[in-house]
């Protein structure tokens, strides 16, 4: 028989056993939690133990971007983590990379707090990300004493990015981010979607708000309690071993009616309509019943049958959780617990938890695209400010030199282009590039690469252009390279040579360089000599012997490319004889054509009467030869067979810019945000003449009808013949003066020194033609050009006098101020008030994100308070 002491032996060593479990066990959920003191710098006691037990660390090693601040105003209540805060002045979105386990459920909380940190007491508005997908507006203006937006999420990749993003003229700022991962995935389940905290509570009428170590999984409850109630309670302990796990201290205490017949109710008023929720009860008898008492209920919602009858356990939990989600008749929401017939007691009720459905529709980047994107970053050591967050989406912050598959939401995007032109690369080019498998564009150009070029390009089948040009690169092209379909650049490479002439090198022989034939190139010069003097007499020679050196660098280049040098028999057949006419220009007529019978191209003639044919000619081809960028139009062959010189271009089906504004030739009228992307397009390609191209380059013809538009509206610039080159922060002097009147910066016209921001003097104009669709010069007002009309009525501040009326007032007003005040100082008089281009860009994506949030009217999430009561998301008793 066990004896007495043996048994007091065992409950000991269960007892410790339980003890040494539950600490082992709350020592390990802490080790999976995240809990960073954003701000706090990581040698100021990083970690520290919080005085609620948990570890928080310092955010530096999450995030590369931001400010560290102090706030100066601390409410009272608030602990050692909300002292720092991280604030982020540059950039539209600045993003947390937090490493996760793909699929498994977290409990994702965020603490933003001011506290007048930068001592201008401006509370700042902004939202938060999740991936690709809005979260929440942070509204710190109505949330005086801070907000903590809460989620239950699951991650679709092993990559969690929380992203703060500008949407005015307020900095974001956070203060905490916390992670905490369930342990049960059955746990808060929903049909679709993921859940956000509308509210949890406890019911008692003393107390404070319960959570670690409480609450294993940190959640937060908050005390509420009604005078229609009565509370009960219990010393004992409640067994709450279920999936979900409220807190045992939450669970020791109840609500009853007051009125024992009355059923205990609970209302709220629903944020929206169609606001979905999920609600999840927490029961535990708690009392001592008697053998002729009965506590048995039913569970209403909005006067339907929701659960029941229901008895609850003696001292063991049962929870209750919504089957799908519900929603409230006319925004008005009730939840009644109604005793039945033959229950002798009033129902009660523990606990309770409410949450609505958020959707995040959008897929992230494909996550083998994105680590092979962040590999290539981290290999070459890139670092660019709008590298955060998702590479694709949403599609105004899609990363600098990137472009992305253009799939449905639920469909994870593709990188499809990399664009690291200028970009400072050093060392062999990258065997991760390969791991792009949908690559379609690669351009490396104008960098300082070296080695050979690599034979996995030859297995990347979806490749269909690759710029090497001007580089250091060696040894021999592969031959699988060198196939249909594939356009290879490879010019500005010296030391590189085709296969066979690096194969069998002879004695008196020297390799042949890719960019040019040097047999080819005197025949060339030849030709273009003898031609230059029998049909333009002295004058034309030296014009053209100006031109020679690089007419055989132009011939050569293109064969090599798989671009063609067209005879002039050759333009007259794709163009039908010149039969359909898309425009006219300074350097002659455009005509529609066909390449190989199918592939539409634009075709540019020499007009032999255009006095600046030669020099216009010869500084786009040498112009378009030495640069490729998704919004510059692209060079697909040329002629030059006597007098007879023609470009022949890729063929973009919408037309221009300027066709559009008018709606002339039946073009549609473009609404307001797609003329924020296409605006941004134009500033990109622009940008990348500034900054991208060595020498960098100045276009000096800047207008909506040099803006060209493809079949999916994405727009190219065009029309290269006036473009100078420049040295890159300074600028150069011209004495032939060029550009079209109207949009010619009026310092340039005078002075004659050209530099880059001519070109935002021009890009300004574009813009405000395409804010108001108002001619550029009007003979008939006496506010004749642009600027003067539109400043005229900016000092009555009624932008919808401004705006073009075609829009029928359908755009966000904050959206339209910003570009309208963006325009204005690009057009400003002096170039040193003038932003540069990329400024420009950052302001129009910034512009775009008020245009979308503003026309799509998007949900404003309200985050529960962190510390002040706010009535409106309360449930009243009635």
């Amino acid at each position: 028989m066990e004896s007495c002491c043996d048994r007091v032996l065992l409950v000991l060593i269960a007892t410790s056993a339980l003890i040494i479990h539950t600490i082992y066990a709350q020592d390990q959920d802490q080790e999976d939690f995240i809990n960073l003191d954003c701000g706090l710098p990581s040698y100021e006691r990083s970690p520290y133990k919080a005085s609620t037990g948990l570890w928080f660390s310092s955010d530096e090693k999450f995030i590369q971007s931001g400010n560290t601040g102090r706030i100066r105003e601390i409410p009272v209540g608030f602990t050692k983590q909300y002292e720092t805060l991280r604030y982020f002045p540059n950039g539209s979105r600045n993003c947390y990379n937090l490493s996760v386990d793909k699929g498994r459920k977290y409990l994702i909380r965020t603490v933003f707090l001011y506290g007048n940190y930068d001592g201008l007491n401006i509370k700042p508005v902004f939202d938060i990300y999740l991936g690709p997908n809005l979260w929440a507006t942070i509204d710190l203006v109505t949330r005086v004493n801070g907000t903590q937006p809460e989620i239950l999420h699951i991650p679709t990749s092993s990559s969690l990015q929380i992203c703060l993003v500008k949407t005015g003229t307020t900095t974001p700022v956070i203060s905490t981010l916390e992670l905490r991962p369930m342990v049960s995935s059955s746990s808060y389940m929903t049909e679709s979607g993921s859940l956000k905290l509308y509210n949890r509570y406890y019911l008692n009428n003393t107390g404070y708000r319960i959570r670690y170590s409480s609450d294993v999984y940190d959640r937060i409850w908050l005390r509420l309690f009604m005078k229609e109630w009565t509370q009960i309670s219990t010393s004992l302990n409640v067994n709450n071993s279920n999936r979900y796990v409220p807190p045992q201290v939450a669970l020791k205490n109840a609500a009853t009616p007051t009125n024992a017949s009355a059923p205990l109710t609970i209302e709220w008023s629903s944020e929206k309509a169609d606001d979905q929720y999920y609600l999840y009860s927490h029961f535990a008898e708690i009392q001592d019943l008697q053998t002729n008492e009965t506590r048995e209920f039913n569970m209403v919602w909005n006067e339907n049958l929701y659960y029941g009858p229901l008895i609850p356990n003696k001292l063991q939990l049962t929870t209750i959780r919504s089957q799908s989600p519900t929603t409230c008749k006319g925004g008005k929401c009730s939840f009644q617990l109604i005793r039945t017939n033959r229950s002798t007691l009033p129902p009660l009720l523990n606990a309770f938890e409410i949450y609505t459905v958020i959707q995040f529709p959008q897929s992230e980047t494909d996550e083998s695209d994105v680590a092979a994107v962040k590999d290539i970053e981290a290999t070459y050591g890139l670092s660019r400010l709008n590298w955060q967050g998702d590479p694709c989406v949403p599609q105004q912050f899609r990363w600098d030199g990137l472009n992305c598959s253009n799939t449905d939401m639920s469909t994870p995007p593709r990188i499809t282009t990399l664009n690291l032109s200028s970009s400072g690369l050093a060392g062999t080019i990258a065997a991760v590039v390969q791991n792009l498998t949908q690559l379609e564009t690669l351009d490396l150009s104008n960098n300082n690469l070296t080695g050979g070029v690599p034979d996995f390009l030859v297995n990347m089948k979806s490749l269909l252009v690759i710029n090497l040009s001007r580089n250091n690169l060696t040894g021999s092209i592969p031959q699988a390279l060198q196939r249909e379909g594939l356009k290879l650049f490879v010019e500005g490479n010296p030391r590189l040579c085709l296969s066979d002439s690096c194969a069998k090198p002879q004695k008196n022989k020297k390799i042949v360089p890719v960019v040019a034939s040097v047999a080819s190139a005197a025949i060339v010069i030849v030709v273009l000599v003898v031609l230059f003097v029998l049909k333009k007499g002295k004058s034309a020679i030296l014009q053209g012997l100006h031109l020679l050196p690089r007419t055989s660098t132009m011939n050569a280049t293109f064969a090599e490319k798989n671009s063609r040098r067209f005879t002039y028999s050759e333009v007259i057949k794709m163009t039908n004889n010149f039969q359909r006419i898309l425009g006219k220009g300074g350097f002659g007529m455009v005509y529609h054509g066909f390449v190989n019978g199918s592939e539409q191209v634009a075709v540019k003639v020499l007009s032999q009467s255009s006095t600046q044919g030669y020099k216009e000619f010869k500084a786009e081809v040498d112009l378009l030869l030495r640069v490729h960028h998704t919004h510059l139009v692209s060079l697909v062959g040329y002629c030059y067979e006597g007098d007879n010189l023609a470009l022949v271009y890729e063929f973009l089906s919408n037309g221009d810019l300027k066709q559009h504004l008018s709606g002339k030739g039946g073009r549609s009228i473009i609404n307001w945000s797609t003329r924020l992307q296409i605006a941004l397009e134009a500033a990109s390609g622009l940008e990348y003449l500034h900054i991208g191209c060595t020498p960098p380059m100045v276009h000096r013809d800047i207008k909506t009808a040099n803006i060209l538009l493809d079949e999916n509206l994405k727009a190219k610039l065009a029309d290269f013949g006036l473009s100078r080159s420049f040295q890159g922060g300074g600028e150069s002097h011209d004495t032939a003066v060029a550009g079209t009147l109207g949009y010619l910066d009026p310092e340039y016209n005078h002075s004659g020194r050209l530099g880059e921001k001519s070109d935002v003097y021009s890009f300004g104009i574009v813009l405000l033609e395409m804010i108001t669709n108002q001619p550029v010069i009007n003979q008939t007002s006496n506010n004749s050009h642009i600027t003067q009309c539109v400043g005229f009525k900016l000092n009555r501040g009624d932008i919808a006098e401004i705006m073009d009326p075609n829009l029928h007032k359908d755009y966000d007003f904050n959206s339209a101020w910003r570009a309208l005040e963006l325009a204005m100082s690009c057009a400003n008089p002096s170039s040193s008030k003038r932003p540069s281009m990329s400024q420009v860009i950052n302001e129009i994506k910034e512009c775009l994100v008020c245009a979308k949030s503003g026309i799509g009217k998007n949900l404003e999430l309200e985050p529960q308070e962190i510390m002040s009561s706010d009535t409106s998301m309360v449930p009243m008793a009635r």
